[in-house]
């Protein structure tokens, strides 16, 4: 019987190793933690959300939308659990963190065909393999990954925002409200005069902040989840028209449209827990307590976790893997998750849901599996018609009228980070920068020239487009 080793139950390692244990495949699962932690994790249950607790918009005209009815249409199932343990926010699908991770956790050690083993992995193993170990790998695999690609590890950092008691929140002053009043009003808004925001402003510009050491001050910043005090840096109302607009965020006590409005969003299932949207930080702990207590309603706000930054390490992905997240170098051996340069929670688990469906079919080509497994003819989206040659099931390069098609193929892609000299015609590549689900990457969609401008219209054709390929895919193959 052949077996997978998936290193890291994180949200891609967990999905791609529910995925391989559906289709009958045994799975060894590696999970450093609680062994060795990295810092930015605060529980040992699989599959914990780090940073914030929102996956993005459910909205399919959205681009993280669509990319999760695709993971719903290709049998994902982190995704259900998600929606199965989701708390109000909108539009958005956020999570209760910690019951989301239980629940995760508790199906892959019901799982007969899931061995969690809690160890560090200090190399890549040989066989069936597929890496999920996070932006946070650890120092040794991540030597044993320099070795294997011959190349060096490029780095961003990543920063988590604070997370503060409700009942500690004045609502004096704070008003529970979502933007233009879509859905529940689920968020909490903490609104500011130009006053209020001018103190907030000089506080948080002249807060000091952790230092960066050694090859950390040459990192860059993922540009959509920089840290609050780099966003301001860019200018006095960078933030009003970022995380802290006011539009469409009435106090109906007041009826006023505010200056600014800091938003909170749930973190748990209790309602007792709330994290500050877009505050993601690395400033020091006591310069955020002054900055939070500086925020009207949060004046005497418990702070139950701390806003920190860690670096976040990322393969060379263009030059490592095929579309199908197979190493170039080695078949059997993929990549999922962040470690790729995707960036984000939903796309973490889609890279993991396509890791683990191109494994299984892998494995499913064999003469051995297909003598050994009669439930393959009717595992999901690894079904082949009776009869036919088992090449069939190859790895599955997705569309790229599919998002996660389209997000796949932008990672392992070089031709957008071809660079020719202006002064010598020379061409050199430029390094990949990790990327999320968006729009520019889908292969776009022929409209009417006065319809062009039309950007509703435009993603609505686009969602449908890739709903109607991606169906169309699974019933091909």
């Amino acid at each position: 019987m052949q077996e997978v080793k998936v290193i890291g139950a994180g949200l891609a390692g967990s999905e791609a190793a529910l995925q391989l244990a559906k289709r009958g495949i045994k799975v060894k699962l590696y999970e450093m933690r609680p062994e060795k932690t990295t810092g930015a994790h605060v529980t040992s249950d699989c599959a914990e959300f780090v940073c914030s607790n929102s996956l993005g918009s459910a909205d399919i005209t959205n681009a993280s939308g669509l990319l999760k009815k695709e993971m719903e249409i290709l049998g994902g199932e982190l995704i259900k659990i998600a929606y199965e343990n989701s708390v109000p926010a909108g539009n958005a699908l956020a999570i209760a963190r910690e019951d989301f991770s239980k629940a995760v956790t508790k199906r892959i050690e019901a799982d007969s065909n899931i061995e969690l083993i809690r160890e560090e992995v200090n190399e890549i193993p040989d066989g069936n393999v597929i890496i999920a170990s996070g932006p946070l790998t650890s120092d040794r695999l991540a030597d044993s990954i320099k070795e294997f690609t011959q190349s060096e590890h490029l780095h961003f950092f990543d920063a988590i925002a604070p997370i503060v008691e409700v009942d500690s929140i004045n609502f004096d002053k704070a008003f529970w409200a979502s933007r233009y009043d879509k859905g529940e009003a689920s968020y909490i808004n903490c609104p500011m005069n130009k006053e209020e925001y001018e103190r907030f402003y000089n506080i948080l510009i002249n807060a000091p902040r952790i230092e960066l050491h050694g090859v950390d001050k040459s990192a860059k910043f993922f540009e959509s989840c920089l840290p609050v005090e780099v966003l301001a840096s860019r200018g006095v109302d960078t933030l009003r028209f970022g995380p802290m607009k006011p539009v469409g965020l009435i106090d109906k006590r007041t009826g006023i449209e505010n200056y600014a409005v800091v938003q909170l969003r749930q973190d748990n299932s209790a309602k007792t827990l709330f994290n500050l949207v877009g505050f993601q930080t690395n400033l020091k702990w006591g310069a955020q307590k002054e900055l939070v207590h500086s925020i009207p309603g949060l004046e005497n706000a418990n702070i139950v976790r701390y806003g920190v930054m860690h670096r976040n390490t990322f393969i060379n992905s263009p030059q490592i893997l095929n579309s199908t997240l197979e190493t170039k170098k080695r078949n059997g051996l993929f990549f999922a998750g962040q470690i790729t340069g995707t960036e984000g929670y939903t796309e973490s688990i889609a890279t993991g849901l396509l890791a683990g469906i191109n494994m299984a079919r892998r494995l499913q080509s064999s003469p051995e599996f297909l003598s050994s497994q009669s439930s393959l003819r009717n595992s999901s989206l690894s079904e082949n018609r009776r009869g036919e040659n088992p090449e069939g099931l190859n790895p599955l390069t997705l569309p790229r009228e599919t998002m996660l098609g389209a997000l796949t193929f932008y990672i392992t892609d070089t031709a957008h980070l071809k660079h020719i000299s202006s002064r010598d015609n020379s061409i050199r590549y430029l390094p990949l920068q990790p990327t999320n689900s968006n729009w520019a990457i889908v292969s776009p969609i022929d409209l009417p020239k006065k319809e062009r401008k039309n950007k509703k219209l435009k993603t609505e054709l686009l969602a449908k487009r890739s709903i109607e390929t991606l169906e169309d895919f699974i019933k091909k193959y």
